[in-house]
């Protein structure tokens, strides 16, 4: 089952954000963790989903709202998903995917952007088979402040 985060799922939804950052190279913090996405939701500054199976949670996304002026409209930018390794291949990460694309509907947002690293091959399979398409015309930029 998909369903909105609560800060009743902090403790399960800190372990499974700590995993996620793990896997992107980040050192362990479970106790940062759970303060970050506490801030998160109590806030309202982003939008959790969790994927539940028999009342325990395997998988989430977050997605932070930015804006396109171009567009004129709200943007979601898709920054984190992730799903257990163990209930991977149930068609979870699809599922909160399709989760995202409908709340994208429903805040009537022009799009959902994302970014994952090259060398993310299950990533990089999933998003274009999940209606996603990788945007060749730009260049991404980052400034890191090292203060």
């Amino acid at each position: 089952m998909i369903r909105s985060a609560t800060l009743s799922d902090l403790s399960a939804l800190a372990n499974l954000f700590d995993q996620y950052r793990v896997f992107y190279r980040k050192d362990s913090d479970i106790p940062a963790a759970e303060q970050f996405l506490k801030d998160r939701l109590t806030l309202g500054d982003s939008v959790i989903y969790v994927a539940e199976i028999a009342g325990e949670l395997v998988g989430f996304t977050q997605l932070y709202p930015i804006f396109s002026s171009t567009r004129m409209r709200r943007l979601w930018l898709l920054n984190d998903l992730f799903v257990h390794p163990a209930q991977r291949g149930q068609g979870l990460s699809l599922q909160l995917l399709d989760q995202t694309k409908k709340h994208c509907r429903e805040t009537r947002a022009c799009g959902v952007m994302l970014e994952t690293e090259k060398s993310n091959t299950i990533g990089n399979r999933l998003y274009p088979r999940a209606g996603f398409q990788q945007n060749e015309g730009s260049n991404f930029y980052e400034w890191t402040n090292n203060e």
